[in-house]
C-alpha cells in the first residue's frame, strides 16, 4: 500500500505541474494581443510611424531606442537614422504611415 500511495502522489504532482506549464503558455498570446501596435511622431518625419512590438519589446523600449543617439540595428520607421525628438502618440485617428515614415528633407527655413 505504501507503493500505491507513493505512485498516487507522484501522479498528482505530475498532473499539477502539467497544468501549471499548460496555463503558463496561455498568457503570452493574451499579452501580444493587448499590445498590437505603438505609434510615434517626430517633427522631422511626416505622418505617424506605427510599430508592432516583438515578443521582448514594449512601446517604451521602442521609444527609448528611437531617442537614443547611439542606437543602431533595428528597422523601426523605415529604418530611420533620426534619433531624438520622438514622442509616443495615440494610434487612433493618427495619420499613419505604417512602417513607411519619410524624412522631411526640407532645408531649415523653407
Amino acid at each position: 500500500m505504501t507503493t500505491s500511495r507513493r505512485m498516487t502522489g507522484i501522479l498528482a504532482a505530475v498532473f499539477c505541474l502539467t497544468a501549471l506549464v499548460a496555463g503558463a503558455g496561455d498568457e503570452a498570446p493574451a499579452t501580444a494581443v493587448q499590445q498590437s501596435k505603438c505609434c510615434f511622431e517626430n517633427p522631422r518625419f511626416s505622418g505617424t510611424c506605427e510599430v508592432t512590438p516583438g515578443s521582448e519589446e514594449s512601446c517604451g523600449s521602442i521609444l527609448g531606442y528611437l531617442n537614443n543617439p547611439n542606437s543602431v540595428g533595428k528597422d523601426y520607421c523605415g529604418n530611420t537614422t533620426i534619433r531624438g525628438g520622438w514622442s509616443q502618440v495615440e494610434c487612433e485617428g493618427a495619420a499613419s504611415v505604417a512602417g513607411e515614415c519619410t524624412v522631411d528633407r526640407a532645408a531649415p527655413g523653407e
